[in-house]
């Protein structure tokens, strides 16, 4: 009679755990594979909307979740709402801390940015908590480009300025004299989407336009007709200085006295990015002073501005009220384009607008779907396999390809690995954001290797295979002749499908459950262990045998619908010609 070992899998990794949270503290996170439906009223999930939202967005959002519009909260009011709900979507206005997301007590499981920015909400947070921030950085791309423009002429000619004046009663053509663009070099800080569509429109008012930016590819600037230069050129040649960029600890002030007094006399300044990249009290000194002739500002480092700000009031100075996306065309692309990066995560959808997971491009996401199943469900086998208390401490993951290695991405099949491999054994739930985090928290080690085929390379992916080293297995016929674990699978017409356990090759596919049995390679034994499963009402969906030689040892693989109770493998484990076997649930 076959013998198979009960295992408490939550002992698997205990071993290895570097840290154990309080309850407080423990990351519940959304898979972007795995659909949620939260814990509103009538299965939908929660959207919590703390600024206004075009009504577009809104009402996609209303199809598919409870949608609570609460504007002007403070922190304690959103901290207090937040564990009811599983998404949150914000504007540039509201600040989305660590408290918040212990506020929400694992519930909340993804961000919403309706625009490109994101120094508002705490990533490192958001990432230890598992929770996916989305933003939209494409519909508002034109209108905050089309306003940077608008801010430039409007400052070189002193409409603002001179508007206000004849509003006065005031006739004083001479005072307002502009400066022309033509032949001015413009510098573009930051060649991201925003300042590259500024290049363009201003390449076409006859702009000498240069720009610098670390990450930005040289062959884009030159399509474009713009030269990509160091920051030094850049604020030291300058007619004019057009900012694009982020706030992060290294653009934070980029702007100060020190390179204020580096640029040219005389110089103009566009800020339609964040306030912060500016050191604003430098910024007064450089006007007073000349270095700086004139600035136009949509942002600033306090929003609004505090009543009586001497940069706002100064008459070199054109200020808007951060109206960089506010036209009706974007307001109503960014609801949208939010909503439906939302929604998506919510529904388990790969996220192409992930800000704190690793940027894989849409044609990506949608060749590697059936990939990412694959690769979950083969750390969700191998995990099942491991037996003992030693735990569980390196993994080695092999994609085998046609491919040149640089055309294949693979972290987000690594992290379906982590998440197959943890998550059965834990009460954490593991997406893209928190995987590696999630791993190294709990001492497993990932190692990859890239085997490339000879052939066509059509296919991103022949076959991945999982092993585990330094662990007993709960069916001695999973090990490799190195003594790790191992199982392996393709994809096969678009479904996953088990390949390879150990030695024996096998081929189910990887839907409901599988129940793999070592046995003696004899007739009939395909349809005794059939007669049972039915017999019990449990549906086989696939049965496949690998054997080493015939009359010899195979391994069966059976697919099935249903879990088959303990009396239903009991009678399989007692078929003398079983010699192992175990059910793996998937």
């Amino acid at each position: 009679m076959a013998t198979t070992t009960l295992v408490n899998l939550s002992s698997i990794f205990s071993s290895r755990l570097v840290t154990t949270p309080s309850f407080s503290q423990r990351r519940r996170i959304i898979l972007v594979t795995t659909s949620c439906t939260g814990g509103g009223g009538g299965g939908k999930p929660t959207i919590l909307v703390t600024e206004k939202l075009g009504q577009a967005g809104i009402d996609l959002l209303k199809k598919y979740a409870n949608v609570d519009c609460s504007y002007d909260l403070s922190l304690e009011e959103i901290c207090t709402k937040i564990s009811l709900c599983d998404a949150l979507i914000v504007r540039s206005g509201t600040k989305v801390g660590r408290d918040v997301f212990e506020s929400s007590r694992g519930r909340l499981k993804v961000v919403g940015r309706a625009g490109v920015g994101i120094d508002n909400v705490d990533l490192a947070a958001a990432t230890e908590y598992g929770c996916l921030v989305v933003n939209a950085p494409t519909a508002n791309t034109v209108a905050a480009a089309e306003h940077g423009i608008a801010l430039l002429t409007a400052m070189a000619r002193n409409v603002a300025q001179a508007d206000a004046s004849i509003k006065a009663g005031k006739w004083t053509r001479n005072k307002y004299i502009g400066v022309s663009l033509v032949g001015k070099t413009l510098a573009v800080l930051g060649f991201g989407k925003v300042g590259s569509e500024v290049a363009r429109r201003a390449r076409g008012l006859g702009m000498h336009v240069i720009t610098h930016d670390p990450y930005a590819p040289a062959d884009r600037a030159r399509a474009i007709g713009v030269e990509l230069v160091s920051f030094e050129v850049a604020i030291s040649t300058a007619d004019f200085i057009s900012l694009h960029l982020p706030l992060t600890a290294a653009t934070s002030k980029l702007l100060n006295d020190e390179t204020f007094a580096r640029m040219k006399k005389g110089v103009r300044i566009v800020n339609v990015a964040r306030g912060g990249v500016i050191d604003e009290e430098a910024l007064l000194r450089a006007l007073d002073s000349g270095i700086v002739a004139q600035a136009a500002l949509d942002v600033f480092t306090v929003e609004p501005p505090v009543e009586g700000n001497k940069l706002v009031l100064h008459e070199s100075v054109t200020a808007t009220p951060h109206l960089g996306a506010s036209t009706m065309e974007a307001q109503e692309g960014v609801a949208i384009e939010v909503a439906e990066a939302v929604i998506g995560a919510l529904r388990g959808e790969l996220a192409a607008t992930a800000v704190n997971a690793p940027m894989v491009p849409l044609e990506v996401l949608r060749e590697l779907k059936p990939y990412v199943v694959l690769a979950e469900k083969l750390g969700r086998l191998a995990v099942q396999l491991v037996t003992g208390g030693s735990g569980v401490n390196a993994v080695k993951v092999t994609y085998a390809s046609s491919r040149d290695p640089d055309d294949l991405d693979t972290r987000l099949l690594r992290a379906m690995v982590i998440k197959g491999l943890i998550e059965p054994i834990s009460s954490v739930f593991i997406n893209l954001v928190n995987s590696d985090y999630v791993a190294k928290q709990r001492g497993v080690k990932i190692s990859e290797e890239r085997m490339v085929l000879d052939g066509s390379p059509e296919n991103p992916i022949e076959y991945i295979t999982v092993r585990i080293a330094n662990v007993e297995s709960r069916f001695a016929s999973a090990l490799s002749e190195s003594g790790e674990i191992k199982v392996e699978g393709r994809v096969k017409q678009g479904v996953p499908s088990l390949t390879k356990v150990g030695l024996f090759g096998v081929d189910v596919s990887l839907e409901g459950s599988v129940i793999l049995c070592r046995q003696v390679d004899q007739p009939g034994m395909i349809g005794r262990v059939a007669s049972i499963l039915g017999d019990e009402n449990v549906n086989v969906s696939f049965m496949s045998v690998g054997r080493i030689a015939p009359g010899k040892q195979a391994v069966m693989a059976i697919g099935v619908d249903e879990q088959p109770s303990k009396e239903t493998l009991k009678k399989i484990g007692d078929i003398s010609a079983i010699e192992e076997f175990v059910f793996l649930k998937l």
